[in-house]
Order: structure tokens, then C-alpha cells, then sequence
């Protein structure tokens, strides 16, 4: 799951894009992400360290919202939120359509839930759920041989509060970090809705 760091850029980054908010303090956002301090301290140690962010007395400033973006992009390490793999013969459709009430989709099914389309075909999904819907997800579907094309990755506690797709950003991040064909696809149709809509 995320860790500390990347649940607090993830938060910054959130409201950048979808609420054009630049301006934060440590202490509102210590609340909101439920951890100390320190720990916001640290998180923004390297994206001002970048000039992503620029500190100011009790504030901070986001100045480049896509250097902030693509840093967390290269630092995430999407593989190790894997807690199951499958495969599911009857495809990426069929998949989205079985899963758990509170899954939250991820990647190419977020991307398409959110906007209604997808900017190339894809066959395989990722879906965020917290551990105790583990054994639920292994039920509805069950270990095979082959090519894993579901992938089932650790929810960290906020992400159900963005709802039932990750936020943007961090669709753009889990898609920056995968290595099918099509995501090079789903980046561009993604980059261009954040930067340019």
C-alpha cells in the first residue's frame, strides 16, 4: 500500500489538479492525512529539494505541479502492493463486472470509469481492496494457471474517501508504472485531460 509519504503527495497533488488549490500548511494537512508532523515535514523534503514546492514560513507552495507529479510517478513501486494475481479467461469487462461492492478501481478500468471511454483497448484490470476483502476477492475469483490479467493491490486507509475510482493523479502514477503496451496509450489521453482541460 501507499506509504505515509506518498498518501500526503497524493493528497497535495489531488487537490492541485481537481481543485486547483497551491497553497498548504503542514499542520491542515498532518489532520487530513491522520499523521504527525514530522512525517509531512519529511514527505516534502524531496519535492522541495526538486523546486516542485516552495516553503514559506507556516505554507507551502506548489510550484510545478507536473515535476511534483512525474516525481512521485518515478518513485512509486506499484509492484510491491501486489497481494494477488490471476487470470480470468473472460476478460477485463467481465472482471469490472464481478468485483467486490467496495473494490476501488484502478488504472485502465479507473481511467474508463471516470470518463466514460478508454483511449485503447486493454485486458487486463487493477483494483485496489483492503485486506480483510481478500479471501472475497479469491472466492469470486480463483487462483489460475497463465498470464496474470488481474491484479488486486493493497488500499491504503484513505483511498476509499476519492470514492469509487482512484483520483487522477494517482491513476496517472499506477499507469506511469506498468508495463503493458497500452499504457503509453492511456498516459497521453490522461496527461492531456490533466494539463489541458
Amino acid at each position: 500500500m501507499l506509504n505515509k509519504k506518498e498518501i500526503i503527495w497524493r493528497e497535495i497533488l489531488h487537490r492541485c489538479f481537481a481543485d486547483g488549490v497551491f497553497v498548504f500548511t503542514q499542520q491542515e494537512l498532518a489532520g487530513t492525512c491522520h499523521t504527525s508532523l514530522s512525517t509531512v515535514h519529511n514527505a516534502l523534503k524531496i519535492p522541495r529539494a526538486s523546486g516542485a514546492i516552495i516553503v514559506t514560513g507556516r505554507n507551502f507552495r506548489v510550484q510545478d505541479k507536473e515535476k511534483f507529479l512525474l516525481l512521485w510517478a518515478s518513485h512509486r513501486q506499484l509492484a510491491k502492493d501486489v497481494l494477488y494475481a490471476t487470470t480470468v479467461p473472460e476478460g477485463a469487462f467481465a472482471i469490472e463486472g464481478a468485483m467486490p461492492p467496495r473494490a476501488i478501481y484502478a488504472a485502465y478500468s479507473a481511467y474508463r470509469k471516470r470518463y466514460d471511454t478508454a483511449p485503447a483497448d486493454y485486458d487486463t484490470v487493477y483494483a485496489y481492496i483492503d485486506r480483510e476483502q481478500l479471501s472475497e476477492v479469491k472466492r469470486r475469483f480463483s487462483p489460475a494457471k497463465g498470464t496474470p490479467n488481474f491484479f488486486v493491490l493493497a488500499a491504503d486507509p484513505r483511498l476509499a474517501t476519492y470514492g469509487g475510482t482512484t483520483p487522477e493523479v494517482q491513476t496517472f502514477v499506477d499507469i506511469w508504472n506498468l508495463p503493458q503496451w497500452y499504457a503509453k496509450d492511456f498516459l497521453t489521453a490522461l496527461r492531456h485531460k490533466l494539463f489541458l482541460s
